[in-house]
């Protein structure tokens, strides 16, 4: 039995290793056929080409072939129905079979019988007395020629029917391999008795007739095929060009190059298609250029609004102190609206910082500071910045952190700002129960999971999370007194470092989100040391989980087995998606 194991194990292995190289090399065998459409379309013409020439000719080799046999047959017959006519002529004459002139006179007659063109062309004739009379066979036009038997089979129907009848054949006369020949006979009744007539003749030259058009057939074949083949290939070569010349137009287009046309000749559907192609580029181009110049003037109008506000923020915010610094000597509805404008001033300065950083990334000016830093105290310092509100919502914070350090070239601002909005949301929402932070790390990349119990998603609610000012309950009054652009900030910061920004939600769960960056500042991550949904999760719906490259360039999607997808599409934070709400912090 271990034998057995063993063998099976090895088998196995052996599988597993030849498996991938087998399948690499399909793939590779079926890349050309599904990429070329020239290839599929030559390919194509020429099977169905060869299968029906192939069946055209086989149909006209068989039918000319069957008409010479059929020619030669008719012309065979009349030849024996004449031959039969002159043996009763001169046979009758004789007195009988004891006529001492038999022998002589059936060798005349069949020497007659040879000398008479005929349109059956070359032949041989056997006359062959019946068993009654005393005379031997003899056969023409040489008495070498009997050695051309008459097969068995057309004897005995010719002697014992008494009528006319064919058989093909096969001899060897002269020792040179075999002949086919059509043997035709004829029962011939003289008056006195009886003899059977045999004519042989030769297919020599239907054989070489049938050869020549099975010949001419396959060659005239090959060379049409060849023709519609090459037929084909220019005709396929006449379309996919221009279609080969719009994917690499389409391809610039879509890396940028606007400019890029397609060159249009004639005025065949082509050339009408390349006009329309040229014509969408153009409004595609015109469309684009003026969004970039509307984005440009949002963006231009954010940064100025939020630039311009400063000012008067200061000075409100001047008044605002100092109303505040003294409320204790004012109306109880007075000191409370002191109160009320100081937090509302708060609210409002976080926000226009968060507009100002928005602004920043939107126009592409936003700088990683990264340096080497130990993350664990970083977590640790954030967890512990949310202790008064983690007591008051009884929402404790827990932290599962490696013993030893956690070293990653990240920038330390950025990414406590993402640990701040995470675990602030996390809190909020978190139903009144505990929230699990876990940080981890491997040789390339570094993760970071806040988990909470709380209300979790509904369906479709995980495309929404990241978008700006989004809140999964509008109703719901903040804790954080946070902007709403949190989560957006968090994903454009894990973008600037290369990493991802996913997330994971069900109903009744609870929700995850993991922060996925690279140990080394630069380096693109392929996986995470976390998965993204937690082990204790009851159910295991399919997550959208927004990738989070570096700005400008795409990041790589989550799923629920912790493989991403490296090529995924990026996600606009305007239009993005994951669990929970739009960021409070």
């Amino acid at each position: 039995m271990s034998l057995l194991d063993s063998v099976v194990r090895r088998t196995r292995t052996t599988l597993h290793r030849t498996a991938p190289g087998l399948g690499r090399r399909a793939r590779h065998a079926v890349s050309p056929w599904r990429r070329s459409l020239s290839l599929r379309v030559v390919s194509i013409t020429l099977l169905v080409s060869s299968l029906l020439v192939a069946a055209f000719g086989y149909f006209v080799a068989k039918q000319i072939t069957a008409g010479l046999v059929v020619a030669k047959r008719q012309a065979a017959v009349r030849q024996v129905s004449s031959g039969a006519g002159t043996v009763t002529q001169q046979l009758a004459a004789l007195s009988g079979a004891q006529d001492p002139q038999l022998a002589a006179s059936v060798r005349d007659v069949v020497v007659n019988l040879y000398s008479v063109p005929t349109r059956a062309g070359t032949y041989e004739v056997k006359l062959v007395p019946d068993s009654r009379i005393d005379v031997a066979p003899y056969g023409g036009p040489a008495p070498d020629q009997t050695k051309i038997e008459v097969p068995a089979a057309l004897r005995d129907t010719v002697s014992r029917k008494g009528a006319l009848a064919y058989q093909f054949t096969t001899a060897n006369p002269d020792g040179q391999g075999s002949r086919p020949y059509l043997a035709v006979g004829e029962h011939v009744d003289v008056g006195w008795g009886v003899f059977d007539l045999y004519y042989l003749f030769p297919l020599d030259d239907e054989v070489a007739a049938a050869n020549l058009v099975r010949n001419t057939t396959i060659i005239a074949g090959l060379a049409l095929v060849l023709l519609l083949a090459l037929m084909a290939a220019i005709v396929a070569r006449m379309v996919v060009t221009p279609v080969r010349a719009a994917a690499r137009t389409a391809q610039r287009l879509s890396a940028g190059l606007l400019h890029e046309r397609m060159e249009v000749r004639g005025e065949d559907d082509l050339a009408r298609l390349a006009a329309s192609f040229n014509q969408m580029a153009s409004n595609l181009q015109n469309q684009i250029v003026r969004l970039e110049e509307l984005s440009r003037l949002q963006r231009r109008f954010t940064s100025d609004v939020s630039h311009e506000l400063r000012t008067p923020l200061t000075t409100v915010r001047m008044a605002a102190d100092m109303l505040y610094a003294g409320r204790d000597e004012f109306p109880p509805a007075a000191a409370r609206s002191s109160e009320l404008l100081a937090d509302e001033l708060d609210r409002f300065e976080a926000l226009l910082t968060d507009l100002l950083e928005i602004s920043r990334f939107d126009a592409g000016f936003a700088v990683l500071d990264a340096e080497a830093v130990d993350l664990v105290p970083i977590v640790q310092r954030v967890a512990a910045g949310f202790g008064v509100l983690a007591e008051r919502l009884h929402a404790p914070v827990q932290l599962h952190t490696p013993d030893g350090p956690v070293i990653a070239e990240v920038d330390p601002r950025r990414v406590e700002r993402v640990l701040r909005n995470l675990i602030g949301n996390a809190i909020e929402h978190g139903e009144h129960r505990p929230v699990e932070v876990h940080l981890a790390a491997d040789e390339r990349t570094v993760a970071i999971a806040v988990r909470d119990h709380g209300i979790g998603l509904r369906p479709g609610e995980e495309k929404l999370v990241f978008n700006r000012f989004w809140r999964a309950d509008p109703s719901r009054a903040r804790q954080t007194g946070g902007t709403g652009l949190g989560l957006s900030i968090s994903l454009e910061d894990a973008r600037l470092h290369g990493g991802w920004l996913e997330a994971w939600g069900a109903p009744g769960q609870g929700s995850q989100f993991r922060l996925t960056v690279p140990a080394r500042a630069g380096d693109r991550i392929v996986s995470s040391p976390l998965p993204l949904v937690p082990p204790d999760a009851d159910v295991s719906p399919a997550p959208l989980a927004l990738p989070a490259g570096p700005a400008g360039s795409g990041g790589a999607a989550g799923t629920l087995d912790d493989e991403p997808t490296p090529h995924a599409p990026d996600a606009d934070p305007l239009t993005a998606g994951s669990t929970r709400g739009g960021g409070d912090e």
